[in-house]
């Protein structure tokens, strides 16, 4: 069953109970994330023995604020309208993403999902296919680049993906010139407290390729077809990792329901279960296996097609 039969099948009832948003589930989930991160900044602040160690931990918990990021431009971690944006915003900035950017990218890679000419998140060559290519993705520094050149694309009014509706520039450009002033602003203080550089910078930094694996899985070697549970992987992993990325592990389910808020996405994964496609048994096994693949080519769905008929006989 493909996501469009298994969406028609779910029930008025289905629906509602799925797409239930909560502020105080998404506050309190949000609560902790921020507790940790604020926690592990005190304790390497404080030089506590081996402080160093919590380095590349708090830009984990810093860099996966990318997933809150992603939840809000659907409007669904909170029920409040106002939360999303707000909490959207911050997330953004401590991440170098400019929000209101990224929900009408984020929303045409959902549209065209790994769709090589039309899904955005293909047209800047973000799967690699070289063990090169591999080792520079995670490094993460093009991610970085990446933002930076659009937040000044953004601030300069020469953002023109076709993405993006022409009404719309005034507000990114407003957006990005806030941003580079509290950067700014943030980047003065350095010379007389390095604080932010041990925190923030400097854990984004180290943080920030585990997050290019983790993204990896989501799509990498699945193939360009239109199913969402195809084209979309679902991750098993630890409740730990769930909490960190919001249950984006969940992700075929979240393509194939959007509107379905994080703490309701384990309801959708017991009742499509048994129509994922693409699944993997963890972070690790799926980073040995996509190393495995680099140079082969990527699947098309004449591929999907012979695997379907091959299981069947």
């Amino acid at each position: 069953m493909d996501h469009t039969h298994f969406l028609a099948s779910l029930t008025a009832e289905d629906r509602a109970h799925l797409t239930q948003r909560s502020d105080m589930l998404g506050l309190w989930h949000l609560g902790v994330h921020l507790s940790v991160i604020v926690a592990l900044g005190a304790a390497i602040s404080a030089g506590i023995p081996f402080w160093w160690l919590l380095l590349p931990v708090q830009g984990i918990a810093v860099v996966f604020l990318f997933t809150l990021v992603h939840e809000t431009t659907h409007k669904t971690p909170f029920a409040t309208p106002v939360l999303n944006e707000v909490v959207g915003h911050v997330a953004g900035f401590l991440v170098l993403l400019p929000f209101k950017w990224f929900r009408y990218f984020h929303l045409a890679h959902h549209r065209f999902t790994n769709d090589p000419e039309r899904d955005p998140e293909l047209q800047g060559g973000e799967r690699p296919n070289t063990l090169g290519g591999y080792a520079w993705h995670v490094t993460g520094l093009p991610t970085w680049a990446g933002l930076a050149r659009q937040i000044l694309k953004n601030a300069t009014d020469r953002a023109e993906d076709t993405y993006l509706p022409g009404r719309i520039r005034p507000s990114l450009r407003r957006e990005s010139r806030w941003m580079l002033a509290g950067y700014a602003t943030l980047t003065a203080t350095l010379p007389f407290d390095g604080t932010l550089f041990w925190v923030w910078i400097l854990p984004a930094l180290l943080g920030q390729p585990f997050l290019r694996l983790y993204l990896l899985a989501e799509h990498g070697r699945c193939p360009a077809v239109a199913n969402m549970f195809e084209n979309t992987r679902t991750t098993f992993t630890s409740s730990m990792v769930r909490f960190l990325a919001w249950n984006m592990p969940y992700h075929a389910e979240h393509h194939a329901y959007p509107a379905v808020p994080f703490h309701k996405l384990p309801d959708l994964h017991r009742i499509a279960l048994p129509h994922l496609s693409r699944t993997s048994d963890g972070y690790i096994r799926f980073t040995r296996e996509f190393a495995a693949s680099l140079g082969q080519p990527e699947m098309t769905s004449r591929d999907v097609a012979k695997q379907a008929a091959e299981h069947q006989i």
